[in-house]
């Protein structure tokens, strides 16, 4: 995401955007007279204002936000868990309008809610975040840069990613309880975080082989892709279960993943390889060594190409988009494991 092609036209763009926004429709929704504010089911279990850490600082939320942008890529699955439709959502990639990916439009649908408008996908639109008159912008499951919320926070107030993880790197439950903190609900973030948990738990205890393998998720990213245990898809791998390759820390370092030079495919040698790709497609990006590994001539792979919604769920990796993702993620792990010789 490069911020230079953007800040002279959207500073100024955006101060005339912002000072336009009137006090009344920029102003979030009041607290009661408790200091707490009602949530969607009638509780009150969120206080009013409420400070958020962050990677570039703190974020005080004076009182409920009504309109909410999310720019991190997959937040807006936690409010839309949790009964809020954001006004402007990130559209990365699927071509699902609003990035309502199928687990989500359920929730949409049962909230009356309008679909989200595009606030980016390739980069920040700055422009059209203004022009919703947001009261919260959220930016956790994300990269953006010093500067690019320092724009963001011109036209609301903005909750980047936590500094103690890698960008894109906030582990999902963290991501729910901190959206429930920014919307005063708290509660139902938990609740709904120890439930997918509770999945999780149940997926180990009824699948004791997966706490004897390792597996890895791999996709052909300018050449040979692997998602390291500091990422989303990589603590999904450990939350059911499984180890990671032993030397992955090493090739990651302190990203979210790296390349692996095709000469070193032996690293996948391994139990299950999940790949974001087709079949043709992993043999091309794991190169020579990697069509001699028993991991692949014996097809103990799992192909999750672009156009198949388990490969977004596996990008996402969110509380509204695990229970989708354990439904048809597992039985293709159980059947990769069952070809082992």
């Amino acid at each position: 995401m490069r911020l230079s092609k953007y800040i002279i036209c959207s500073l100024l763009l955006l101060s005339l955007l912002v000072a336009c926004v009137p006090l009344e429709q920029a102003a979030m929704t009041a607290t009661d007279s408790s200091g707490e504010t009602a949530s969607s089911d009638g509780t009150s279990d969120g206080s009013f204002p409420t400070n958020i850490d962050h990677k570039y600082g703190s974020t005080t939320i004076e009182s409920k936000p009504d309109r909410i942008v999310t720019v991190g890529l997959t937040d807006h699955d936690a409010l839309l868990a949790l009964g809020i439709v954001p006004v402007g959502t990130t559209e990365w990639f699927g071509g699902y309008e609003g990035s309502i990916w199928p687990w989500a439009q359920d929730e949409l649908e049962a909230l009356d809610g309008e679909v989200p408008e595009p606030v980016g996908g390739d980069g920040i639109n700055f422009e059209a975040i203004a022009a919703l008159q947001p009261d919260l912008i959220l930016a956790l499951f994300s990269g953006v840069t010093e500067d690019e919320y320092e724009l963001l926070s011109q036209i609301a107030p903005t909750v980047a990613q936590p500094g103690e993880h890698t960008d894109w790197g906030i582990p999902w439950q963290e991501l729910t309880l901190t959206v429930g903190k920014a919307i005063g609900q708290e509660a139902e973030a938990g609740a709904l975080v120890a439930d997918v948990d509770a999945r999780f738990a149940q997926v180990r205890e009824e699948h004791p082989q997966f706490q004897e393998a390792v597996s890895i998720v791999a996709t052909p990213y300018q050449g040979l892709w692997l998602y390291g245990p500091e990422d989303i898809r990589g603590r999904l791998l450990t939350d059911l279960g499984f180890s990671l390759p032993e030397g992955i820390e090493e090739v990651v370092g302190d990203s979210f993943g790296a390349n692996l030079s095709q000469e070193k495919a032996d690293m996948l040698e391994i139990d299950v390889v999940i790949w974001f790709a087709n079949p043709e497609e992993a043999v091309e990006a794991g190169g020579p060594v990697y069509e001699t590994l028993a991991v692949h001539t014996e097809n103990r792979e799992v192909f999750l190409p672009e156009d198949n919604p388990i490969y977004g769920a596996t990008s996402f990796v969110t509380v509204l988009s695990l229970p989708y993702l354990l439904e048809g993620l597992v039985p293709q792990l159980d059947e990769a494991l069952e070809k082992r010789q």
